[in-house]
């Protein structure tokens, strides 16, 4: 009996290794849209941090050299892995909030809504959720101090880094803007003009508001002296926030989507506010009802479009699930999704006048997306906003922060649409301390021999960018090619079928038109795509970076020494 007894713990033993060594990867990756964010990662992982305290670093160092897509002036999505027995996921909700003071009608003048009053100037401002996720990611989850996770962020406001393209490209696009506020135009232009490239931008300001976090915790910006810049800047300028809007805001953890696809595999994802998760899943859903695998380049195109201007379709039943109840039972359900399915001409487009009714809607596409992965088998998907370029090209003086304009993602008209031609709905209506919807998307796929993490920027675009890199995953794909994919998409309304130029081909152009399909070329190539990929049976290891963006993505091993604070 004890022999048969010592087998077992043996046994057991050996299984608990095997455990072990399949929730280690032994090596650790980085994929951001900037090298500097992505050399910040690498930093605090070199110096013994995990996962999450590296996600602060990326987080951060992106908040400085992304002004313009990100920051500490609005808020995100992180999307954890927590590996252990069982394994567990986490959904760190950080999406700004309406100010207590506003309304359905706060756009409203004379009975008519005034677009530019939620895009540009303080209005157009939610309450940030950013530095509170930071503090909250590194007190519940990191291994170093929130000091130490800061640090290479506040080193580059101080010392500066250098203004690149992609900069004078989003400065550009918001120029008017950023010259009607003196501090914008102080902080981020010089003389009023862009940047020349190569010009060193040094914001003092921000290295203090990220000391004053680092030093005091979620107090050093929610509260005290910088919580009265904020407030005082917002208020002189016309905008409605107050302290108490400040103090009372939290992050919110929320179980993430799951979602389980063929092969054994299950997406995790983002659940509402966001309704890229959920646009995920149906669309994975309803191609596994059809024959994808067995399509040309052409058909299977076609069949991507019609999942997609259904799973569209149908976001306008969701909203702040703190306001309304999301109906993820009926959306998800089997039996829906295969009768969405099986509604697909496989020869030609649905015009969507010809789908049930539903609200079309838009958002910002300048956010920011990264993804890490630890040594341990820790990870972070993480995608971060501000809404346009320079968010509302807004800064309260003496702060460095440039706030938001998320205000504009609510639907200020119910009925009518906003910037990006997306028109509202009921369950997205402005409403004291309500978040607004949201495509962003950091997604994971898990196997038992697989994991990987994918996420963009790119506002409504999102969730067809994430489609179409998680078909490259599912179809074998290297790494590497799932950034590249030319892109295309459609979100129901309007019934448009937008695509990159090297997408299709002139031949492959009028094919789809023959279809039935509305074609729009888009002027540039979008979406700045950031994906990683471990390989559980070989413990290997790979990460790639949009090459239509400036990031980098690094794959390194494991850190040796212990954590240094």
């Amino acid at each position: 009996m004890r022999r048969l007894q010592r087998a077992f713990l043996g046994f057991a033993a050996l299984l608990l290794v095997c455990t072990a060594q399949a929730q280690s990867t032994g090596e650790a990756a980085v994929a951001s849209a900037h090298p500097q964010a992505t050399a910040a990662g690498r930093e605090i992982l070199d110096d013994g941090g995990n996962a999450f305290d590296a996600a602060v670093a990326v987080a951060a160092a992106l908040a400085v050299v992304e002004p313009y897509g990100s920051g500490l002036g609005g808020g995100g999505f992180f999307l954890l892995r927590r590996p252990g027995d069982p394994l567990r996921y986490n959904f760190l909700d950080a999406r700004e909030r309406a100010p207590q003071a506003a309304d359905a009608y706060l756009y409203r003048r004379d009975g008519v809504v005034q677009p530019r009053l939620s895009l540009d100037g303080a209005l157009a401002a939610a309450i940030p959720g950013l530095p509170a996720a930071l503090v909250d990611l590194s007190a519940r989850y990191g291994k170093l101090s929130l000091k130490r996770a800061l640090a290479p962020a506040i080193r580059l406001a101080r010392d500066g880094f250098a203004v690149d393209a992609v900069y004078r490209e989003r400065a550009a696009w918001r120029l008017a803007a950023l010259r009607d506020d003196a501090e914008s135009a102080r902080l981020f232009l010089v003389d009023g003009e862009i940047p020349a490239e190569g010009h060193v931008l040094r914001q003092p300001e921000l290295a203090a508001t990220l000391e004053a976090l680092a030093e005091q915790g979620r107090d050093g910006f929610y509260k005290g002296a910088v919580a009265q810049r904020l407030v005082d800047g917002v208020r002189a300028a016309g905008g409605i926030w107050t302290l108490e809007d400040l103090d009372k805001y939290r992050v919110v953890e929320r179980a993430p989507l799951r979602f389980a696809l063929a092969g054994g595999r299950e997406l995790i994802a983002a659940p509402p506010p966001s309704a890229g998760g959920v646009a995920l899943a149906q669309s994975l859903a309803m191609l596994q009802q059809l024959p994808l695998g067995e399509a040309d380049k052409l058909q299977r195109a076609h069949y991507v479009t019609e999942v997609l201007r259904r799973a569209y379709r149908d976001r306008g039943a969701l909203g702040d699930p703190d306001f309304v109840p999301a109906p993820l039972a009926r959306l998800l359900r089997a039996d829906y999704l295969k009768g969405l399915a099986a509604g697909i001409d496989p020869e030609k487009a649905t015009p969507s006048a010809e789908l049930p009714p539903s609200p079309a809607w838009r958002e910002g596409d300048n956010t920011t997306h990264f993804a890490v992965l630890d040594a341990d088998g820790r990870a972070v998907a993480a995608t971060l906003s501000i809404n346009l370029p320079f968010g509302a090209a807004f800064s309260p003086a003496g702060s460095g922060v440039v706030l938001n304009d998320e205000m504009d993602d609510f639907a200020a008209d119910p009925q009518g649409s906003n910037t990006y031609a997306l028109a509202g709905s009921q369950a997205n209506a402005v409403a004291p301390g309500k978040r607004p919807l949201s495509s962003m998307s950091p997604t994971f796929i898990e196997s038992r021999d697989d994991f990987a993490a994918f996420g963009t920027p790119g506002g409504s675009r999102i969730p067809s960018m994430v489609l179409l890199a998680v078909l490259d995953y599912l179809d074998g794909k290297p790494v590497a090619e799932w950034p590249k994919t030319p892109r295309f998409h459609h979100q129901y309304l309007p019934d448009v079928l937008e695509y990159e130029a090297d997408a299709f081909s002139p031949a492959e152009v009028a094919d789809l038109q023959a279809r039935g399909y509305t074609l729009k070329q888009v002027d540039r190539r979008y979406g700045n795509l950031q994906v990683l990929r471990w390989h559980k049976p070989s413990n290997r290891v790979e990460a790639a970076s949009d090459p239509r963006g400036i990031g980098t993505a690094a794959v390194f091993p494991r850190a040796m020494k212990k954590p240094v604070d």
